[in-house]
């Protein structure tokens, strides 16, 4: 049986396992909070996720729920541990999700070369998408999509409220895994280097597009109808597995990244600061459909502060509906850039003292892109060092499809706002999983 292949990895442990023990820590609740990064809470006023009730995670955990593991099988057996009493995690070194290779996941009878020539352009077309087939059993997009089932079970991990997650020590992260932040309140993660999640099995869309496209699915982070979520000093990556290592089918390149964060469907009330997003194509997505008005307006309330973004090609982030408050975050953009701010159906964001660092030959007219005519503000921004009129250098470049001034709101939860020349040293200095103290 074929399957497409993923990077060897040594397997931290197994995920059927049914015998767990987990460490539990010595860390007392009476311990003053401030001392011990585990029992942070967010500070007031920092952001959306300050908001009313604020974001405390698994602040007041008692000693006995508080953990520390070693395999990703620890880490899922100490989120399942019943109750929504506050729980902190702490990650010990690398948690491996997805074991050493797809074949793990294959369901009998999925073959990936007969994939290949079943759905091959030059058969099938590209009139017609796979729906059809993936219902109709012992088709190889049938048996594909059980597969990718499969996977799933393994990869993602429900988050429960109240949670605090953190590093413990330089290089603790997760590889592979995604983190499902999802229909919960008060969730904190900090201190983590998570390793985007690889799709062992995408599927073949010949619709999409004139020449069709290969979709996968996973995010290394989803926030999806949750609230009060903090997300700290975390390193967000592709690591070893970069989009320009993957092959082509098809003459499309087979595509086994989504994003690496993502907040969607009725989230609110999210701050993240002091991360690193790097070597991705398509990020970060604050609201994930236009035709989500129903769960989404009046939410996806977001603050990002002191984030760096480095060698990105396109969302960072794109938006829909929310008020997206975009501030003292840092772009290195690379050969590949497209865009940073995605402006899309009814955004409301905010960008005011980023720094934006582009390549010879780059202008600052690629900074946004308009989606849907949406107004922003961004006013005190600098590229290459210089303070630059986002939306009048937009405009220029593109006088028929203008883009319009004033978010309509302005944002008052805040801390530290640092000059937009000082950015690019300040968050390089500080932003990422090893930087958090």
């Amino acid at each position: 049986m074929n399957t497409p292949r993923c990077h060897a990895r040594v397997i931290a442990g197994l995920v059927g396992c049914t015998a767990l023990v987990l460490a539990v820590t010595t860390t007392g609740a009476a311990q003053a909070h401030g001392r011990d990064a585990a029992r942070q809470t967010l500070a007031s006023r920092d952001g959306w996720a300050s908001a009313t009730t604020g974001t405390t995670g698994g602040a007041a955990a008692t000693h006995d729920r508080v953990y520390t593991v070693t395999t990703w099988a620890e880490f899922k057996a100490a989120l399942a541990v019943s109750g929504t009493a506050p729980r902190i995690i702490k990650v010990e070194g690398t948690l491996d999700a997805d074991g050493a290779d797809c074949s793990e996941f294959a369901v009998p009878g999925y073959d990936f070369d007969q994939y290949l020539a079943d759905y091959d352009p030059a058969v099938w077309g590209y009139e017609e998408d796979l729906e059809g087939e993936k219902a109709t059993a012992g088709t190889q997009e049938y048996l594909r999509n059980q597969s990718a089932a499969a996977q799933a079970k393994a990869i993602k991990a429900a988050v429960p409220a109240n949670t605090t997650i953190i590093g413990a020590g330089r290089g603790a992260g997760i590889v592979g895994g995604s983190l499902q932040i999802n229909g919960v309140d008060n969730v904190i993660v900090r201190g983590l280097t998570l390793e985007s999640p690889l799709d062992c099995f995408p599927q073949w869309d010949p619709t999409d597009g004139d020449t069709g496209n290969w979709n996968s699915e996973y995010d290394a982070a989803v926030v999806y109808n949750a609230t009060h979520v903090w997300l700290d000093h975390n390193t967000f990556t592709d690591g070893d597995h970069p989009d320009s290592t993957l092959p082509s089918y098809y003459g499309r390149v087979f595509q086994q990244h989504d994003g690496e964060l993502d907040v969607v469907r009725g989230a609110d009330y999210v701050t993240a600061s002091w991360n690193v997003f790097e070597d991705h194509d398509k990020t970060f997505m604050i609201g994930n459909s236009d035709s989500a008005g129903a769960t989404d307006e009046g939410k996806l309330r977001v603050t990002l502060h002191h984030n760096l973004f480095r060698n990105l090609v396109e969302r960072a982030p794109r938006v829909r509906f929310g008020q997206v408050d975009a501030y003292n975050n840092s772009y290195v953009a690379g050969a590949d850039h497209s865009y940073s701010f995605g402006i899309g159906f009814k955004s409301q964001l905010f960008a005011e003292k980023n720094s934006f660092t582009l390549p010879k030959g780059v202008g600052a007219s690629t900074v946004l892109h308009r989606w849907n005519d949406s107004p922003l503000t961004a006013q005190g921004n600098v590229v290459n060092g210089r303070q630059t009129d986002l939306i009048g250098a937009y405009n220029a470049a593109n006088p028929t499809t203008p883009l319009a001034s004033g978010a309509g709101w302005k944002p008052v939860l805040r801390t530290q706002v640092d000059p937009a020349k000082a950015v690019s040293r300040v968050v390089g200095r500080g932003a990422g999983a090893d930087r958090l103290r």
